[in-house]
């Protein structure tokens, strides 16, 4: 067993990706005077409850049917071509401030292999906001089905395997603890979780669960290659 992980596995919305910032960035331009007055946590919860409906079809294209599930509740235009607008913003989905330099940290020690609820042509527009940090990629469109199914995760290790890498070499990097931190600490693996929310009073457009405590925990990136750089990060 390697003493340091060979391979860190990534959560890329919400980890990586500010979606939360990225949807509503983008309703507030479409819906200004509509969204006005409703404040971020409001809407993040509406959407984060939208989100387990059983009716939900693949990510992103999945927000589309969330507009209009919520576009009665808070007034918004019921308009396709916001809706489509809606998915379509993913393309200018921003990074958090700290992932682009410490992906490129992280990927001076290791392999980096993005694990995505996205579709592929979504998760292509992340590889690019992100500066191409990936050596590998897994999305719904292979595995046929989305975290936190762990055959996720055994479709993935199955691709890591023709590298002659297992689960003793990955450690997993998320802040979803319902789709990443609870399902991969059950199946054996090393796991970070990056608070993204941290201070924050809910799981904002998460799917809430309840708490799994991770071998390591960060609320950065940052943290994370810092803690590399520091010599603190070991399988366990």
């Amino acid at each position: 067993m390697a003493d340091t992980p060979a391979v860190l596995s990534f959560d890329v919305v919400g980890t990586l990706i500010d979606f939360e910032t990225g949807m509503l960035n983008y309703l507030r331009r479409a819906c200004r005077d509509e969204l006005a007055t409703i404040d971020d946590d409001t809407f993040l919860a509406a959407y984060r409850t939208s989100r387990k409906n059983p009716a939900v079809i693949k990510y992103p294209d999945d927000l589309v049917r969330v507009y209009f599930e919520l576009a009665p509740r808070f007034g918004l235009p019921q308009d396709s071509a916001i809706a489509e607008g809606l998915r379509a913003s993913v393309k200018d989905w921003p990074a958090f401030s700290d992932s682009v330099v410490a992906l490129k940290r992280l990927k001076s020690r290791c392999k980096l292999v993005a694990m995505t609820n996205a579709q592929r042509w979504a998760l292509d527009q992340f590889a690019q906001t992100l500066g191409e940090p990936f050596d590998d990629s897994i999305t719904v469109d292979e595995t046929g089905c989305e975290k936190p199914d762990p055959s996720f995760f055994t479709f993935t290790l199955q691709r890591l395997g023709r590298d002659g890498h297992g689960l003793h070499d990955v450690m997993h990097v998320a802040q979803s603890q319902y789709h990443d931190i609870g399902v991969a600490r059950q199946l054996g693996y090393t796991v970070c979780w990056i608070e993204r929310r941290a201070g924050k009073a809910d799981s904002g457009g998460t799917i809430d669960a309840a708490l799994t405590q991770p071998d390591y925990r960060f609320t950065s990136l940052a943290g994370l290659a810092d803690a590399f750089d520091a010599g603190e990060i070991r399988m366990k």
